[in-house]
C-alpha cells in the first residue's frame, strides 16, 4: 500500500469520525434550541458536518484512486 492510499485512509477514517461528532453535537439541547429558535444549527456542528464531508470524500477518493 503506497503512501496516498495510507493518507487516504487516515483522512476518511477521520471525516467519518467528524460527521460521528457532527451528529452528536446536533443531538445536544444547545442545537435543538439553536434549530427550533433560528432553523438552523450551531457554528460548530456546520463546521462538524462540513470539515468531515470534505475529508471523507478526498479520503475515499484517495483511497479508491488509480495511481
Amino acid at each position: 500500500m503506497n503512501s496516498k492510499r495510507i493518507i487516504g485512509l487516515i483522512l476518511l477514517i477521520g471525516g467519518l469520525v467528524l460527521l460521528y461528532f457532527g451528529y452528536q453535537s446536533s443531538q445536544g439541547l444547545d442545537d435543538q434550541v439553536s434549530r427550533a429558535l433560528t432553523g438552523r444549527f450551531t457554528d460548530n456542528t456546520v463546521v462538524f458536518y462540513a470539515v468531515g464531508a470534505i475529508g471523507a470524500i478526498v479520503g475515499l477518493v484517495m483511497v479508491t484512486g488509480k495511481s
